[in-house]
């Protein structure tokens, strides 16, 4: 367990934070205008899948703020 605080965190919360405002504007302005034709049930089908998404890279982008590596310790 660290100890000490590192700069890591602060800047990897201010990183995510202003990543997920450019991927949410990127979705919110340019996303609408390309499924409008679609049906409702893939529409929502569509947000949901952009709406989770996000969460793919964010548990090595977590590990990193912990401990500095790209790669949890037992990952090899």
């Amino acid at each position: 367990m660290r100890t000490e605080p590192t700069w890591r965190i602060p800047a990897g919360i201010l990183a995510l934070l202003a990543s997920l405002i450019v991927y949410a504007t990127v979705i919110a302005r340019y996303v609408p205008g390309v499924i409008a034709g679609w049906p409702m049930w893939l529409q929502t089908i569509a947000y949901v899948v952009l709406g989770v998404i996000w969460l793919l890279p964010l548990k090595r982008f977590l590990i990193w703020m912990e401990t500095g590596r790209w790669h949890a310790p037992d990952d090899g």
